[in-house]
């Protein structure tokens, strides 16, 4: 045999023994086809729709985010203009993205244009309040705006992404979705728990630190309003209270309701750590124990040494957890106390741990899909894989004769390098990607045909078998990679601007693609040589 011709067989056979690697491992001896079944299960990663699971889209409530910056730029106002001894009647939030302050001191008002200058620089419009003397509106950019609700996107979805990574679920997907929808999509494909999952991404964790106005709750939003005259301070916010809850989780108090301070001095955002533990003071309910960043322990410690004896409450997804007296200064450390279980208390460290949403989501869509039914995929699909397969390997061998048996070792080597190539990438074989397997069949054929039918042409023109061979492959091969690169790229795209499933079928087709080039082109034309190299120097190429 010809020293190349060798070690290109050789390399074939290396390449055959690695894919065969990536697809059971080594083997564990004594070894079984159930054995091997098993571990070919692992190294293949099967999608939501093949393995069963949970599929979600979720809207980001964007405008939360953006109010919540405004009414935080508003007591940043306020602090600032108490500080330089500038007298002002309210800075309040007028609407999302604005906020209104009144009755600035008329010899002041230069004062009062440098401290919004030197606090917000550019990113708020300063203009008079229409029909108001003395009076300011602050309007946000929308650059401000449109980059606030960015931020919150890609947070949200960086949380939701962390949440369900804590969670050990098996290639999760977590993207956007939609055009400009402020949505996002969730794929947990079955492993692991998800009704837990459900309930740790609708957990919003959204925890808020803020001072109560009033040192004691009302049993109504009526009675609250009556206490205040008829209309709350503008600084102030009525919040329901978490109801009192038994140890079997029966609701056991009365709603109530308290006046907080609209601004939060402390969010989730600020959170470094947060775990678990048994409230020794309340057994056997358990507590969740936070610390806080060090930039949040700078704001905390002088807020709570400024408000000392004040009722300080806790807000965890706009209810009220708990509410204690400043009886001392706090920097960076706090807990939340309630009626929590051991699971309800570890689910909540969880969601603090793993970062608060800036925003609250709702549930736009929500499907499941059941084992069975992605068995059924499974089956079906792996039904008409096979059958194409076999179509196209008897049509090969009857048209094609004994270079048709050429075309059937490189379509089964190609199937091979395919799987291989989407275990050792970790990519998710989904129900499009049996689908993009299908197509790679049919790609490869494609080849084939193209390179047999330019080795024809080449023996009808009177040409040996042997320039035949080489004259055919190489005038095919620009054909070749002309048809292959133009549906890498589609797939490329598909894969840039595509969901889950969409992903998948992109992600087969392109690594069936290439491995189609190694077998059409490479092992194909070694496979010529070899049998060349065997056949009688007169005798006739079978074609």
């Amino acid at each position: 045999m010809n020293p190349n011709l060798k070690w290109k067989v050789v390399f074939i056979l290396t390449v055959v023994l690695l894919c065969v690697y990536g697809l059971v491992g080594l083997p564990n001896f004594p070894t079984s086809w159930a054995g091997i079944k098993q571990n070919f299960s692992h190294q293949i990663q099967l999608g939501l729709d093949l393995q069963g699971g949970t599929h979600l889209v979720l809207r980001v409530q964007v405008d939360e985010a953006v109010r919540q910056n405004t009414d935080m730029a508003a007591n940043q106002l306020a602090r600032q203009l108490h500080d330089k001894n500038i007298p002002f009647g309210e800075v309040t939030r007028s609407a999302d993205s604005q906020i209104k302050v009144t009755n600035i001191a008329p010899d002041q008002i230069s004062n009062f244009h440098n401290v919004v200058t030197d606090l917000f620089g550019s990113n708020w419009d300063l203009a008079p309040s229409p029909g108001e003397q003395n009076g300011y509106v602050l309007n946000m950019r929308q650059t401000i705006i449109s980059s606030v609700e960015q931020q919150t996107m890609t947070q949200a979805q960086e949380t939701i992404t962390r949440r369900i990574d804590q969670l050990g679920l098996t290639e999760p997907f977590v993207a956007p979705y939609g055009r400009g929808e402020n949505e996002i999509i969730v794929e947990l494909p079955g492993e692991g728990d998800p009704v837990r999952a459900k309930e740790i991404i609708q957990a919003g964790g959204q925890l808020e630190i803020r001072l109560a106005l009033d040192p004691n709750p009302y049993p109504s939003e009526a009675a609250a309003i009556q206490a205040h005259s008829g209309i709350l301070p503008p600084n102030a916010e009525l919040v329901p209270g978490e109801p009192e809850r038994g140890a079997n989780g029966v609701v056991s108090g009365a709603q109530v309701y308290w006046v907080l301070d609209r601004s939060a001095i402390v969010t989730g955002r600020d959170l470094r750590t947060a775990d678990s533990s048994r409230n020794p003071e309340k057994p056997p309910t358990y507590q969740v124990n936070f610390t806080l960043s060090t930039e949040a322990g700078r704001r905390f410690g002088p807020f709570t040494e400024q408000n000392m004896n004040r009722p300080m409450a806790i807000v965890l997804d706009h209810k009220v957890q708990t509410v204690a007296n400043i009886e001392g200064r706090i920097e960076d450390q706090g807990r939340i106390e309630g009626t929590f279980d051991e699971t309800a208390a570890s689910n909540l460290a969880l969601v603090l741990r793993s970062g608060a949403l800036p925003a609250s989501i709702h549930y736009e869509e929500e499907r499941t899909v059941g084992p069975s039914l992605g068995a059924d995929s499974i089956h079906h699909g792996v039904q008409a894989s096979v059958a194409s397969l076999i179509v196209v390997l008897i049509f090969m061998v009857f048209y094609y004769r004994s270079a048709g048996v050429n075309a059937v070792v490189a379509l089964l080597l190609n199937l091979v390098l395919l799987l291989a190539g989407l275990a050792y990438c970790g990519a998710v074989l989904t129900l499009p990607g049996i689908a993009g397997v299908i197509l790679t069949i049919g790609m490869g054929v494609d080849s084939n045909v193209l390179i047999f039918e330019r080795i024809r042409e080449e023996l009808r023109g009177g040409k040996a078998p042997v320039t035949a061979v080489d004259l055919g492959f190489k005038r095919a091969f620009l054909t070749i990679i002309d048809t292959h690169v133009t549906t890498i790229v589609s797939a490329f795209f598909l894969f840039l601007f595509g969901t889950g499933p969409v992903k998948g079928f992109a992600v087969s087709l392109t690594i069936g693609l290439l491995a189609n080039l190694f077998t059409s082109v490479y092992v194909s034309r070694v496979i010529f040589d070899w049998h060349l190299a065997k056949m009688p120097r007169q005798a006739e190429l079978s074609i």
